[in-house]
């Protein structure tokens, strides 16, 4: 009766193990599947504002939080008519994110948007604007839609 306990014990151990290797296996298959995404951002504009030279990553998770990674050059198009410019940002759903430039002049601007209730980033939305004060509606270029896409 010992014996016998001993090798039921013993072929539960074997397949408890067997279904942990599995899921290792698993788990690891779509880590890899996650890995860094780039591509080019084309060049926006509307009155007055001028995006160029702009690039993008979704970030793995682990990676900078999984984020949506950005940069590119961000110019004052009319640099005589008074008003700021900026970029807007929106990832998985979130409202827009805003990053001013400096009126009069283009900068270079690199940031990290993310979602902190997500492993990663698969989704954003990307567009940049001219600042016309608070009588009259800024102007925007076409929003850009980015995803994710698993290979």
């Amino acid at each position: 009766m010992a014996g016998e306990l001993l090798m039921i014990t013993e072929v539960r151990m074997k397949k408890a193990m067997a279904g942990l290797v599995a899921v290792g296996l698993i788990l690891s298959g779509a880590g890899a599947a996650l890995a860094a995404q780039k591509g080019s951002i084309p060049q926006l504009r509307s009155d007055g504002v001028q995006f160029d030279d702009g690039k993008y990553k979704f970030n793995p998770p682990g990676t900078d939080h999984g984020s949506f990674e950005w940069a590119g050059e961000l110019t004052d198009a009319y640099p005589r008519d008074g008003h700021n410019v900026y970029v807007q940002v929106a990832v998985e759903g979130h409202g827009w994110a805003r990053y001013y430039g400096r009126q009069r002049s283009t900068v270079s601007m690199r940031h990290s948007d993310w979602s902190g209730a997500q492993q990663y980033t698969d989704n954003a939305k990307f567009r940049v604007c001219r600042d016309r004060g608070s009588l009259r509606p800024d102007n925007c270029s076409p929003t850009k839609y980015f995803s994710y896409t698993l290979r």
